[in-house]
């Protein structure tokens, strides 16, 4: 009777090429501390470590941290009033009222959330010479 080896799968009996390497890299068959074990696992650290650098996985934050330049809030008994610089607000000549509230109520989300209903506005020169809105809000 002849005896018949088993691998138990450790290592791919010789023969089979190329293609026997990656099924066994693929159904990791290799005893730990050998060398094609030592391969893989510098192939998953590599993998870990390198590709944040070169592959874009959407984790980054969506919108900047906050205004560009800082945005005064005061209150008036009623509700907020907040002053804006103009060079934050980007309103295009000639827009409907319903425009310019959504404009200042985006540019002022940053500060007062989504859950502000603004209320009316004014464009003001400061004590610097530069123009800004005053926008009127409650929640």
């Amino acid at each position: 009777m002849e005896a018949s080896s088993t691998n138990h799968g450790a290592v791919p009996e010789s023969g089979g090429g190329f293609g026997k390497l990656l099924k066994s890299y693929f159904y990791w068959t290799y005893p730990r501390g050998s060398m094609h074990y030592d391969v893989m696992v510098t192939l998953i650290l590599l993998f870990i470590f390198i590709t944040p650098q070169f592959w874009n996985y959407g984790a980054k934050p969506l919108h900047p941290g906050g205004p560009p330049h800082p945005i005064q809030v005061t209150g008036d008994g009623h509700g907020l009033i907040l002053t804006v610089q103009a060079v934050d607000v980007q309103i295009p000549a000639g827009a409907s009222e319903h425009a310019v509230r959504e404009v200042l109520r985006s540019a002022i989300e940053p500060v007062t959330g989504d859950a502000v209903f603004v209320d009316r506005w004014e464009t003001v020169t400061n004590s610097h010479g530069k123009v800004e809105w005053k926008v009127w809000v409650h929640r």
